[in-house]
């Protein structure tokens, strides 16, 4: 099984190295003199390959902990997903460590399978990342209010802790194999009353295992399934198991699926579509959220959905659907074929007529549509004996 998960992440790493150079062009270092730490700190921010030329846009943020060397896996993971429509463009900052198991732990360990007595920061860092850093990221960097956090092992117990104790920090949430186990459990127990208090909370969790050791393993199986059987409603929660893969390695492994599935693609999903024109405007508000600016579904994507619809003869949805797509595009010649077809299936011929004739007044000869119009409409009138 760990062939598998590491050819997937090898092929992707060296799909990448073309534009490696370009990413490090990118890449920028800022020290932040931080008052609620006492120290200063150093960040390295990744800035999509569009930040300088695309003045106007607004980028979400993903906040990774254990700093740059983290980086490199999500990066090329990210713009992939944004190559095909999947993602949008991100910022990253990779946030780098002075004393780790201070800062990522937010109690002291007294587990033996950890440095005893250690730890107890998590929530001071926090502050200097919600009253510092974010702030600082939002006056210097174009930026939107989606922001993502990230982190493996004790840096996941980190994202968890502030998965329950800031709600308002962060949009999405992710925890490659997670030290839940870390000082008696405490974080984990925090986190089952959290989602057990609330009825919903609209955010996005992902969490995933690897090769641990047992002990831990049934930790990390406690609370997976307790979040699985309480889950507030409107948070998506993702779960990955890699037997196989070990613990250093689960953040690697998980990489794609963490963020394939907290983004949405551009073009919306068949699966997505539950509930007619309704689930359509949920669906491109979210997708509007994540990427800061007003996204609307292409008009060919909505006539997709449609004609699905016709396949399984759901036509008074696929219908409004239809309308919905000449509402958003009152002058596309296919829009209007699209309702002729679903009025055509539905075997109501004199609204689709009406339709395709519609198209035609908006088509000129020799558009690549035009034939498909003349030969409904010509079939239309045959069937009313016109």
């Amino acid at each position: 099984m760990l062939h598998k998960y590491m050819l997937g992440i090898l092929l992707t790493l060296l799909s990448g190295c073309g534009s490696a150079l370009a990413h490090e062009q990118h890449q920028q270092t800022r020290t932040i003199n931080s008052k609620l730490l006492n120290e200063q700190r150093t960040v390295t921010i990744q800035l999509p390959n569009s930040y300088l030329n695309n003045t106007d846009q607004k980028y979400p943020v993903i906040y990774r902990l254990d700093g740059k060397e983290s980086m490199a896996i999500e990066s090329a993971m990210l713009n992939k997903l944004y190559q095909s429509g999947s993602a949008p463009e991100v910022i990253i900052v990779a946030i780098e460590n002075t004393d780790r198991t201070r800062d990522l732990t937010p109690t002291v360990n007294y587990d033996p399978r950890g440095p005893v007595g250690a730890g107890g920061g998590g929530d001071k860092f926090l502050d200097f990342i919600e009253k510092e850093l974010i702030p600082y990221v939002n006056q210097s960097y174009r930026v939107h209010d989606f922001k993502v956090f990230s982190g493996a092992s004790i840096g996941g117990l980190l994202v968890l802790h502030s998965f329950h104790s800031r709600p308002h920090l962060f949009q999405g949430h992710i925890a490659y194999s997670p030290a839940v186990w870390w000082a008696d459990q405490t974080t984990k127990k925090k986190v089952k009353q959290f989602v057990s208090s609330v009825s919903s909370y609209n955010n996005y969790l992902y969490m995933n295992i690897g090769s641990e050791h047992l002990s831990m393993r049934r930790v990390y199986d406690d609370l997976s399934v307790h979040i699985q059987k309480n889950k507030p409603s409107d948070l998506k929660l993702v779960l990955n198991t890699f037997n196989d893969v070990p613990h250093a390695m689960t953040s690697a492994a998980g990489a794609f699926n963490a963020y394939h599935t907290l983004f949405l693609p551009l073009v919306m999903p068949n699966k997505a579509l539950v509930n007619g024109v309704s689930s359509i405007k949920d669906y491109y508000l979210k997708v509007s959220l994540q990427r800061g600016e007003q996204i609307q579904p292409q008009e060919w994507v909505l006539r997709e959905l449609a004609y699905g619809l016709v396949e399984k003869q759901a036509f008074k949805t696929a219908i409004e659907i239809f309308k919905y797509n000449i509402a958003l595009y009152p002058k596309n010649a296919d829009a209007y074929n699209g309702l002729a077809y679903g009025y055509e299936q539905a075997k109501q011929f004199s609204n689709a007529l009406e339709q395709v004739n519609i198209a035609l007044t908006l088509a000129n000869e020799g558009d690549s549509g035009f034939d498909v119009y003349k030969s409904r409409q010509t079939r239309l009138k045959s069937l009313l004996q016109l």
